[in-house]
């Protein structure tokens, strides 16, 4: 991506991390994202209209709620919004954003169920076997029949052997490699799951949603913290009554009102 497309990915990422944080189902949130990236590249009209920097925002963010929001979630709607609202260099890169990000959604998911390093795993060693195979190759490639029959060829070959994440995948890269060769799929996919791997989460828990600004600042100064990216996952509880409560991995720091209200409830105890 150009620069102009890469910056307008940031902004999409950064409302794709509050759709994460939302509590959706991140599985339906990926299946969302391809969808909508099929529509994209099966409609280059649609492509243009939604790139076009002389259309109206409000134009485009009317498009896509009419276009998808009867059929996918508020979330999902949401990300499309913010995305379809920046500058982008090439019409295409509006799709490999979405593709991207559905590929993490469906990471995030793996790593949430702690199968994250073997996803990464899985997906290598399929990549290789494919590579290592002419028939796989063929069967697998543009000239190998319809995506029903790619699809229940990777299915025969993963599972009982895969994750669900590890098979969906595949599948995706079977069905809808966008152009490029399977294995080259597969590598895009892999990128994205080293680079989740080399980020950290934290889990943000707030009475209330954080606005854009706060959301930035502490995504700064976590990263200045731990020295690494942070990706901020944010849970909605009203219980916490105000403040805000941080963990990354077993780090927790705890500044809501209710762990001040528990305190003092155990003092008057003793």
């Amino acid at each position: 991506m150009q620069g102009s497309s890469r910056a307008a990915f940031v902004a999409g990422r950064d409302a794709f991390a509050a759709a994460l944080g939302s509590g959706d189902d991140w599985s339906a949130l990926a299946e969302d994202l391809f969808g909508a990236m099929g529509a994209l590249d099966s409609n280059a009209a649609l492509r243009r209209a939604l790139v076009d920097p002389s259309r109206d925002l409000t134009a485009k963010r009317g498009l896509v709620e009419a276009l998808f929001g009867p059929r996918m979630s508020a979330a999902t709607t949401g990300v499309l919004k913010v995305l379809v609202s920046q500058h982008w260099a090439d019409d295409r890169d509006l799709g490999d954003a979405i593709e991207t990000l559905a590929v993490e959604a469906v990471v995030a998911s793996a790593e949430a169920g702690g199968n994250l390093e073997a996803l990464e795993d899985d997906l290598f060693r399929f990549e290789r076997l494919v590579a290592a195979d002419s028939g796989l190759r063929e069967a697998l490639g543009a000239g190998g029949g319809d995506d029903n029959a790619k699809g229940a060829l990777v299915s025969a070959l993963l599972n009982g052997k895969s994750s669900t994440e590890t098979i969906r995948l595949a599948r995706q890269a079977a069905i809808s490699p966008r152009g490029r060769r399977f294995s080259r799929v597969l590598e895009r996919y892999l990128a994205v799951v080293a680079t989740r791997r080399e980020q950290l989460n934290a889990t943000v828990t707030v009475a209330a949603p954080l606005t854009g600004v706060q959301r930035q600042r502490l995504a700064v100064a976590l990263t200045r913290i731990y020295d690494r990216t942070v990706q901020l996952n944010v849970v909605l509880d009203p219980a916490v009554v105000g403040g805000i409560r941080v963990q990354v991995g077993d780090e927790v720091v705890d500044g809501t009102i209710l762990r001040r209200l528990r305190e003092a409830e155990q003092a008057l105890m003793r």
